[in-house]
């Protein structure tokens, strides 16, 4: 799996909770059919915006973030925004409480307790 954290530098004091909330909502309708986007998780703070996009595949990540992508980006936001890529090997799921590595679950390591 691939998790994709896009950064969005705007300064200035932290956009308020509803327009990102109204402006994310929004975004949804490019992004749920965005092929491989298993989540995307919206950033909100003084120092800007962005997100945390998780995909299938390598792939996947790299046909959304293609060479046009900052410029769109840039366009949206009046700055260009950067783009870093971590491969992700294990996710811990603590509401299910439960491990994955490679997409497979494997017995949790604190065993059997709570």
């Amino acid at each position: 799996m691939i998790i994709a954290l896009v950064q969005i530098p705007m300064g200035g004091p932290k956009r308020p909770e509803a327009d990102v909330i109204a402006q994310s909502l929004e975004s949804t309708k490019i992004f749920h059919k965005v092929k491989g986007l298993r989540r995307k998780y919206y950033l909100n703070s003084e120092a800007g915006g962005g997100g945390v996009y998780e995909f299938a595949t390598r792939a996947d990540a790299e046909a959304w973030f293609n060479a046009g992508w900052a410029d769109w980006m840039e366009g949206r936001f009046g700055v260009r925004p950067t783009l870093t890529l971590f491969e992700s090997a294990v996710v811990l799921d603590n509401e299910a409480g439960k491990v994955r590595v490679n997409g497979s679950a494997v017995p949790a390591p604190w065993g059997d307790a709570s």
